[in-house]
């Protein structure tokens, strides 16, 4: 229903950079999944594992735990989302050795080394898929004057990681984009070359790569090893971008691997510790 609603209907979203900006639509949403889980049977005041940013501050730790409150939950606690996806991606954290991953969401893009269960490093940057999102707007706004909206943005990426997927991006590889011609005020459908994307991309994870650096600049010696031997998972929708690999590896000379189901990381990593 994006950009598609009514003047008396407003998309309200629950979440901004990974953090709390609206705490009427996060109650609403989280009485939603209340009410659906269990197939409908409702438990008076479950408990339940709420994943949050590293580095969220208490007051919005604070407005997330109200919000699940109010929406009915009882005791509720507050996991770091990489942690959370590091479990869900398998990854042994529990070990007397060090695990790193790097969880690109939405909203937020966090790096963190774990060990015996707890956080060594961390470090997080907030920007995700939906910022890459709107330098790809912007980048044809201001190159092509041509307008589109979030969806066609995000499908102009996920077309570019499909075309990455089959090998390098040759220069007449090209992806149909849908919007208005800011010349002409008029719906219109444009071809751009594929390859014209890799640099609106780039920049994006360069600012990811100089997280990662930071982290491992500051790693103890013996936790470097076992990242070194180890290796470095990616976890997120934005593990999804085949250069995110290629360009952390590149900058680092460390293996970098995709999770399996990066997307769904942190829900399978809250799902086990909370049944755990």
């Amino acid at each position: 229903m994006v950009d598609r609603t009514p003047a008396n209907l407003n998309i309200r979203r629950p979440l901004c950079r990974g953090v709390l900006q609206d705490i009427d639509a996060a109650k609403s949403l989280l009485s939603y999944a209340l009410s659906r889980a269990a197939s409908g049977r409702r438990t008076r005041y479950p408990s339940a594992l709420i994943g949050v940013p590293a580095d969220a501050t208490q007051a919005e730790r604070s407005a997330m735990l109200t919000a699940a409150n109010d929406a009915g939950f009882g005791k509720v606690k507050l996991v770091a989302e990489p942690f959370a996806a590091a479990v869900g991606a398998g990854l042994p954290v529990a070990d007397a050795a060090g695990s790193m991953v790097i969880e690109c969401g939405a909203g937020t893009t966090e790096v963190a080394i774990f060990s015996l269960g707890g956080t060594c490093e961390t470090a997080a940057v907030r920007i995700g898929g939906a910022t890459l999102d709107k330098a790809i707007a912007d980048h044809l706004h201001l190159h092509h004057k041509f307008l589109v909206g979030d969806l066609s943005a995000e499908q102009v990426k996920l077309d570019h990681a499909a075309k990455r997927q089959r090998g390098n991006v040759e220069r007449e590889s090209l992806i149909a984009v849908r919007g208005r011609c800011l010349r002409k005020g008029l719906p219109k459908a444009i071809e751009v070359a594929a390859s014209e994307f890799d640099r609106v991309i780039e920049k994006h994870i360069e600012q990811i790569v100089r997280v990662v650096m930071g982290v491992l600049g500051r790693t103890a010696p013996e936790l470097s090893q076992d990242v070194y031997d180890r290796g470095v998972t990616l976890t997120g929708g934005g593990a999804l971008l085949p250069l995110m690999a290629t360009m952390i590896s590149a900058a680092t000379g460390l293996h970098v691997t995709n999770a399996a189901e990066p997307a769904n990381c942190v829900a399978h990593g809250l799902h086990r510790m909370l049944a755990s």
